[in-house]
C-alpha cells in the first residue's frame, strides 16, 4: 500500500516502513494505519485487522476517532477569533462567561490558561465515569462506566460543572499545569458565546473547511459513518478480551476530544497550520509558546495552545498532538524545520497490563511503535 515517490527530493524507505508497521500488528495491535509525508513524497500503509469477528483488514484511508487531537482544532478556532478582535488571549474568562465561571475564579483564569491547561480546573472525567475512580490513579479503575455511558448524552454544562466543582487544588497560572478536558469544553462555550454558533459547527466551518479537509468533523450520532475500523478497549487488562467501542456517544468530550478524521486529513491539517494557512503567523507563534503540563498519563510534557511539543533525539522538535478515546489511539506530528510528518491510527487502546504498583507494564507493542516512529522519521535527501 505504498504511494510512489513524487519527486527526487526526499527518500523514504517504504519497504522498511511497511515492515515496521507490520511489526506493530505482529506485536499484538489488531490494526494500524499511517501516513508519512516529507517534501515531495507521501507514503500510506496499513497492517492488520479492522474487525476481529470478520477478519476485515484495515485500510489507510479509514476514519478514526482522534481524541484530543481535537484540541488543536479548537485552539485554532479560538485564535482566529483573537485575530478578529472578539477574544483577548489574556482576558479573564469571566468577562465572556460570567455565569459559568463567576467571581474570583472568573477574574483570575484567562483564555490562555484554558488553552495551555494552567487554569487549575480539574478533569471532570472521573466524575462522569465513576468507575474510573481517581483517574489516572490506575489501581482504582473499573470498566463499568464505559458501558453505562455508551449511549448517554451528556450536556456540556453538566460536565463543566463537574470539573469546576472538583477544582481548587491548583493555582490559576501556576506551572506545571494539569491537563484537563474541562478547559476545552469551556473554550467550546466561549466560541459559542462570541460567534452565536454551536462550537462544533463553527470549528467545522472556520477551521476544518479552511484547511480543505474532506473527512474530518464532529459526528452527531454514536455510529461512525464511512469506512472505519472497530475500536477495541483493553483498559489495562481489565477488559479481556478487549471490547469494541467504535459506537459511542461522544458528548462526553465534545470540543476536547470528539472529532473524527483520517491520517491523510491530519497531516494535511498540521501541514497547513504550520504553513500559516489556518491561523496567522503571530497566532501560530502564540500556539508554540509552551509551559510544562502534567499529562493524564502522569508524565510532564511541553504544551502550548492546543499543541504538544515532542523532542525526538536525533530528529529534532516535532509539534502536534496525541489523542485517545475508548478503543482508539491516534498521533499526528510535524517537524516544521524539514517538513516531515507522521500520522498514525491504532484500533486498540490501553493494551498494557498493570504491575503490582498499578503502573502499566511495557508491552512488545510499545517497542514496535517506537521502531515504527523512528523508521517514519528517518528521511534523507535523494
Amino acid at each position: 500500500m505504498n504511494s510512489p515517490v513524487a519527486e527526487n527530493v526526499t527518500v523514504l524507505d517504504t519497504a522498511k516502513l511497511q515492515s515496521a508497521l507490520d511489526d506493530v500488528h505482529r506485536a499484538g495491535m489488531p490494526g494500524a494505519y499511517a501516513e508519512v509525508r516529507a517534501p515531495g513524497v507521501t507514503w500510506r500503509g496499513a497492517a492488520g485487522i479492522a474487525d476481529l469477528d470478520t477478519g476485515r483488514p484495515v485500510e489507510p484511508d479509514m476514519r478514526q476517532r482522534v481524541g484530543s487531537i481535537t484540541k488543536t482544532f479548537t485552539a485554532a478556532a479560538v485564535l482566529r477569533q483573537v485575530e478578529r478582535g472578539r477574544i483577548e488571549l489574556d482576558a479573564p474568562i469571566g468577562r465572556y462567561l460570567p455565569r459559568r465561571v463567576p467571581g474570583e475564579r472568573g477574574e483570575r483564569v484567562t483564555v490562555r490558561m484554558l488553552l495551555n491547561h494552567t487554569s487549575g480546573f480539574a478533569e471532570y472525567l472521573p466524575y462522569a465515569f465513576p468507575s474510573l475512580g481517581a483517574w489516572p490513579s490506575l489501581p482504582d479503575i473499573r470498566p463499568e462506566s464505559l458501558d453505562a455511558n455508551r449511549f448517554r448524552h451528556f450536556r456540556r454544562e453538566e460536565l463543566i460543572e463537574l470539573g469546576l466543582a472538583a477544582s481548587g487544588r491548583n493555582e490559576p497560572g501556576g506551572t506545571p499545569g494539569v491537563y484537563s478536558n474541562t478547559n476545552y469544553l469551556l473554550l467550546g462555550e466561549l466560541l459559542e458565546e462570541v460567534t452565536g454558533t454551536a462550537a462544533e459547527e463553527w470549528i467545522t466551518r472556520d477551521v476544518v473547511a479552511r484547511a480543505g479537509l474532506r473527512h474530518t468533523g464532529f459526528p452527531d450520532d454514536p455510529h461512525l459513518e464511512g469506512p472505519h475500523s472497530r475500536m477495541y478497549e483493553g483498559l489495562f487488562g481489565l477488559i479481556a478480551p478487549p471490547r469494541d467501542y467504535s459506537t459511542y456517544d461522544m458528548s462526553w468530550v465534545r470540543t476536547g476530544a470528539g472529532m473524527v478524521s483520517t491520517v491523510e486529513d491530519l497531516n494535511r491539517f498540521y501541514g497547513k497550520l504550520f504553513a500559516g494557512e489556518v491561523v496567522s503567523a503571530s497566532s501560530l507563534a502564540e500556539m508554540r509558546r509552551t509551559v510544562p503540563v502534567i499529562a493524564q498519563t502522569g508524565e510532564r510534557i511541553d504544551y502550548g495552545l492546543g499543541l504538544h511539543k515532542v523532542e525526538i533525539p536525533g530528529h529534532g522538535a516535532f509539534w502536534g498532538h496525541y489523542g485517545t478515546v475508548w478503543g482508539a489511539l491516534t498521533m499526528s506530528l510535524v517537524n516544521p524545520d524539514n517538513g516531515c510528518q507522521l500520522s498514525l491510527a491504532l484500533n486498540l487502546a490501553r493494551w498494557n497490563e498493570l504491575d503490582s504498583e498499578g503502573k502499566p507494564r511495557r508491552h512488545p507493542i510499545d517497542d514496535a511503535l517506537d521502531a515504527f516512529q523512528l523508521a517514519a522519521l528517518s528521511v534523507h535527501s535523494g
